[in-house]
């Protein structure tokens, strides 16, 4: 026994050590129980392994576990050690008498990391073949691969907790803040039980603090806002806010931007209090910081959303489409305007592209509501600024907030509009760099809803515009929402999770071609192809005309505000058409009489493209088109709105099989660009567009449009739902499109008079039979 140490009891039990010299015996400190929980920060999260021995630390989570050592003698390096003080002593007289035994761990290089996190986002539970592969690929053993992805699923757990945790304690915070400001402002003698009187301060004079401390507080707190979004420090105005008269509505001057009350100049701007109407007609003053708080916070979002290189987002397998990484998403943001509705999907896009217009125009456009509406024509059916709590720093749009109202709208009848209640923040971030991002107020205003039946809400979105020196911008837009899709047709569901019909590819295609179609209209440089009778202002008074043929086209197609339709419900019609009626009476450019608006959408098995080609061919139109007098037209005008032959606007003359019959003339405007494609057309007398083309007034010439709108289907591939159309004579997957097909007919003179059923069924036959002309001219070709 000369190798051992004598026998020693430690709580009645023996140990037999071995003897160690004494160099060899590590003294150790003892380190209090409070701050070994720090201990963990020693290795970063993402390299921590769990090995064979540690309790699975899955869905029931316990803290208690982590730290601990197994028979292996692996350390997982990601919890706190024994929290036991009980036994300091003991523990440290068996340490003081064992040799140091030096503790196996594993780090993992940064590639293995990067691999790992990948794979995550992708299935963060792996299945044994998963993790078979992971480990031979980054030579990993499978245990090690199993509890790394253990471990990363309860640090995501574990940083949803928190957050949960904090935005309750946020908000217990605000309750006891209004329940403080409610206690302030109706102060209680703790004898009477009646309202106190604090010496002999009148109750106007009691008023007029109350209010001058909200003020005091209101203002500080927009200038802690102003302080993170002008990039400079706001201090308060040194003297005091004069207050003519007590007053119960919070009235504050601020700075042009909106918030601090100093602009850059020094001068501050008015700002009356915005109100909403409230019960028995009495308004109700809106609480203006939210608005503030909120547009910062969607600001933030949006520039971060942006970002280029962003982890949010995420590639296509083909280098092309972006989509949004929800996990990534979460992890980012907190909800800023509340949780997803139950029953709404997530809509995201991101696109890039450059626009032939500089950032100046590009800002004022967007902060107008009318001309922002003309700028997207066939997107926004209808516009308005509601209110208006800063036009800008100056004479710029820094700093612009307002409150604005839109309806959007995808051209099908099978697509319902969509209402929007926003926020606009506009903010200049450098020498020719802007952003302008809108997010949906229905639920940031006392947690009631302002709109109670949307059918949409807008998270973050807008877009990021960049001067460049060619003349041109670059123009980040992003758009993500969230919309109830059990109101949308299953034909337009694909439609609108790619972000086709709403996305951001569609605001941008819309602005690039729009931003070309002006240039080129004022540009003095593009070659003459009218004809010679018509005027410089015949052919502004032409184009007006055309604008004009086009909105009523779109408002005919869907259901929004701005022409006001009374729906049918006609048994025998299916569910797929839509058919609305109106009277018009002394409505100039419109014939007086019941007007009748028929529409629907079906799928073709034809590349969206070739469709768009085949339609606005005026060789091919007696193919489909009755008013051809079955042979073609003659393009008689043409002016272009684009660099392609597509884009243009045309005066076409069918052909005549008599002199007689030379006595109608058809409008016609046509589109193409990324996100789809839009034929519209209007018969007219020759008479009127005389008058038109040598500048005369176009407003009053009547005019009922026509037309197609073509997108494509938005699926790669088909499921059950596409069978029957596959059935029906596609054979080539992916390569469909959606058509649209509209008809307004004027079918009574008489405004007064009564809609029969010969006259819908009329309609109905006109569509059916348009459409199966075109069915039948596309799979012969």
């Amino acid at each position: 026994m000369e190798d051992q140490h004598e026998r020693v009891p430690v709580d009645g039990r023996v140990l037999v050590e071995e003897k160690v010299p004494v160099e060899q015996l590590v003294p150790v400190k003892r380190v209090p129980v409070e701050e070994r929980f720090h201990l963990e920060e020693r290795v970063p999260v993402e390299e921590r392994v769990l090995v064979e021995g540690r309790i699975p630390v899955e869905e029931n989570f316990d803290p208690s576990v982590m730290g601990r050592i197994n028979e292996d003698g692996y350390e997982s390096m990601s919890g706190s050690g024994n929290l036991d003080g009980g036994l300091e002593d003991e523990q440290e007289t068996l340490v003081l008498e064992r040799p140091a035994k030096k503790l196996k761990y594993h780090r993992h290089t940064q590639e293995q990391i990067n691999e790992l996190e990948t794979c995550f986002k992708e299935w963060p539970h792996p299945d044994e073949k998963q993790r078979l592969d992971l480990s031979r690929k980054l030579n990993l053993e499978p245990r090690q691969v199993k509890f790394w992805f253990q471990n990363r699923r309860t640090q995501m757990k574990l940083e949803r907790h928190e957050n949960v945790m904090l935005r309750q304690e946020n908000d217990k915070l605000r309750v006891e803040n209004v329940a403080i400001k409610d206690a302030v402002r109706n102060p209680i003698c703790n004898h009477c039980g009646g309202v106190a009187m604090l010496g002999n301060i009148t109750i106007e004079e009691n008023q007029l603090r109350v209010e001058n401390a909200q003020l005091r507080d209101e203002l500080s707190r927009i200038c802690g806002l102003a302080e993170k979004f002008l990039g400079r420090p706001v201090t308060p105005l040194a003297s005091p806010i004069a207050l003519p008269r007590p007053s119960s509505n919070l009235e504050l001057e601020v700075a042009g931007n909106g918030f601090g009350g100093l602009n850059s100049g020094g001068t501050p701007l008015p700002m009356g209090p915005l109100t909403r109407p409230g019960m028995m007609g009495v308004e109700k003053p809106f609480n203006s910081s939210v608005f503030v708080e909120l547009a910062v916070t969607a600001m933030d979002e949006l520039l971060r959303l942006a970002q280029a290189d962003s982890p949010i987002w995420m590639t296509s397998l083909d280098g092309g489409k972006e989509t949004l990484n929800p996990v990534e998403y979460m992890r980012t943001f907190s909800p800023c305007i509340g949780l997803k509705p139950s029953g709404f999907v997530t809509e995201a896009s991101r696109e890039t592209g450059m626009v032939m217009i500089n950032s100046l125009a590009l800002v004022e456009t967007l902060m107008d509501g009318s001309r922002w509406a003309q700028m997207f024509p066939c997107v926004i059916a209808k516009a308005s600024t509601t209110d208006v709590l800063s036009s800008g720093i100056g004479r710029t749009r820094h700093g612009a907030l307002q409150l604005m109202h839109a309806e959007l709208q995808v051209l099908s009848p099978l697509v319902p509009v969509r209402q929007v209640k926003f926020l606009r923040f506009c903010k200049q971030h450098g020498e020719g760099l802007w952003a302008v991002v809108d997010v949906s107020i229905d639920t940031a205003l006392d947690g009631a809803s302002i709109n109670s039946f949307v059918n949409c809400r807008r998270l973050p979105s807008g877009c990021v515009v960049q001067d460049l020196s060619n003349g041109y911008t670059r123009v980040t837009w992003i758009e993500h929402s969230e919309y109830d899709e059990s109101a949308v047709h299953y034909l337009y569901r694909s439609l609108l999770s790619s972000g086709l019909g709403f996305g951001a590819l569609r605001w941008l295609a819309t602005l690039q071609r729009q931003c070309e179609s002006i240039a080129i209209l004022l540009s003095s440089t593009v070659p003459c192809e009218d004809h010679p009778v018509l005027t410089q202002a015949g052919r502004r008074s032409l184009l007006q005309l055309t604008n004009r043929m086009r909105d009523n086209f779109c408002a005919g197609v869907c259901a929004s505000t701005v022409r006001m339709w009374n729906k049918l419900h006609v048994a025998s019609l299916g569910e797929d058409v839509k058919v609305m009626t109106r009277k018009s009476m002394n409505i100039p450019g419109e014939p007086p009489g019941v007007i009748l608006s028929a529409a629907t959408s079906v799928w073709m098995p034809i590349m969206h493209q070739q469709l768009f080609n085949f339609l606005r061919d005026e060789r091919q139109r007696s193919k489909w088109d009755i008013l051809s007098n079955g042979g073609p037209m003659q393009e008689m005008i043409h002016i272009p709105k684009g660099q392609t032959s597509s884009n243009c606007v045309s005066l076409l003359r069918p052909n005549a099989r008599n002199q007689n019959d030379n006595t109608m003339l058809i409008l016609q405007e046509t589109w193409a660009d990324a996100s789809g494609s839009l034929i519209v057309y209007a018969p007219l007398d020759v008479a009127s567009m005389r008058a038109v083309m040598t500048g005369g007034d176009s407003s009053f010439v009547a005019l009922l449009p026509s037309g197609f709108a073509i997108v494509p289907d938005g699926s790669s591939g088909y499921g059950d739902d596409w069978s029957g159309k596959l059935a029906r004579g596609s054979s080539n997957k992916g390569s469909g499109s959606l058509l649209t097909v509209a008809f307004q007919i004027l079918v009574n003179s008489l405004p007064m008079a009564k809609l029969n059923v010969e006259s819908v069924e009329t309609v109905n036959s006109l569509l059916s039979c348009t459409i199966n002309k075109i069915k039948s001219a596309v799979s012969s070709a």
